[in-house]
C-alpha cells in the first residue's frame, strides 16, 4: 500500500485498545486527519515521542478506507520549553484545542498550522509572556478561520479613532461607546493602546505578530476582548482554557531566595 510522507503536529491523542492511540494530526499536506498509531503506548515504540500532544514530526502514513495509519515517525520539534513552564504548556494545549475547533477534517489548513507552530515557538523558544501571546494568538487564528473582526473604524459613524472604543464580540465590529444600539453587554471596552494592538494583530506583518508591548490595564482589556470574541463567535467554551485560567488564580510562586 503506498505511503504518504507529511509533517504534522499532534493536536489530540485518544488511547484505544491496550497499546494504541488515535491521533488528531494537523498536517502540511493533508490538513486535519485522524491517524491510528498502533503500539504507540508500548514500551520501546520507535515513534512514541512523536505520538505526544504538541510535538511536530515527520510522519509516514498509509491509508485504509477512511483511516490513516502510522507507519513511521521522526520528531522535528518537541517544543521542550513548553514542558518546563506549566503556564506555557497549559496555554499550548489551549492553542491546540482552539486550532482543532476551527479547522475542518481533510481541508487545507496550512495558514492555521503555521500560526500554531509560531505560537508554540513564541511560548517555548522565545519565552514571550503568556498574557501577551494568548490574545494575539486567539484574534489572529479567528481571522485566519474567517471570523476577522472589522476594526478599522466605528461600524456606525465611521470614526477611525473612537474616543472610547468598544469591540462588539457578536457582530464582530468596532464601535464608539455612544454608537449603536442593543445589548451593550455584548461589547468589550478597549482603549487607544489596546485598539492599536488589535489592529497590529489583525493587519500587521504576521512575522511580527508578538512584537508589541502594552501596559497591564491595556493588555487586560485586549485579553478580555479577544477571549470574549472567540467564545461568542464559536459559541462554545474550552476545558483547556479553563485549566489555564485556573493556574492564573493560584498564589504567586515564591522566588528561590524566599524559599531559603
Amino acid at each position: 500500500m503506498p505511503c504518504i510522507v507529511t509533517r504534522g503536529i499532534v493536536l489530540r491523542e485518544t488511547e484505544t485498545k491496550e497499546t494504541d492511540k488515535i491521533l488528531t494530526l494537523l498536517t502540511d499536506k493533508l490538513g486535519k486527519i485522524s491517524a491510528i498509531a498502533r503500539g504507540a503506548r508500548r514500551k520501546g515504540c520507535k515513534f512514541a515521542a512523536c505520538a505526544q500532544p504538541l510535538v511536530w514530526s515527520e510522519w509516514t502514513l498509509y491509508q485504509r478506507g477512511d483511516w490513516y495509519y502510522v507507519n513511521e515517525g521522526a520528531t522535528v520539534e518537541l517544543f521542550g520549553g513548553l514542558r518546563e513552564d506549566l503556564d506555557a504548556m497549559a496555554l499550548g494545549f489551549y492553542f491546540s484545542e482552539l486550532t482543532e475547533a476551527v479547522t475542518a477534517a481533510g481541508e487545507p489548513a496550512l495558514a492555521a498550522l503555521r500560526h500554531l507552530l509560531n505560537g508554540l515557538y513564541a511560548l517555548g523558544r522565545m519565552h514571550k509572556p503568556t498574557a501577551l501571546v494568548k490574545p494575539a494568538f486567539e484574534l489572529k487564528l479567528m481571522a485566519l478561520a474567517g471570523y476577522e473582526p472589522l476594526a478599522d473604524s466605528c461600524a456606525y459613524c465611521g470614526c477611525p479613532e473612537p474616543e472610547i472604543p468598544m469591540l462588539d464580540v457578536v457582530q464582530g465590529v468596532l464601535r464608539c461607546k455612544s454608537c449603536g444600539s442593543g445589548d451593550r453587554s455584548l461589547s468589550m471596552p478597549l482603549c487607544p493602546a489596546s485598539l492599536a494592538a488589535l489592529r497590529h494583530i489583525l493587519y500587521g506583518d504576521p512575522k511580527h505578530l508578538y512584537s508589541f508591548r502594552l501596559g497591564d490595564s491595556a493588555l487586560q482589556r485586549l485579553s478580555h476582548a479577544a477571549e470574549a470574541f472567540t467564545a461568542a463567535q464559536l459559541e462554545r467554551g474550552f476545558r483547556t482554557l479553563d485549566f489555564y485560567k485556573s493556574l492564573q488564580s493560584l498564589p504567586v510562586k515564591m522566588s528561590k531566595n524566599e524559599n531559603k
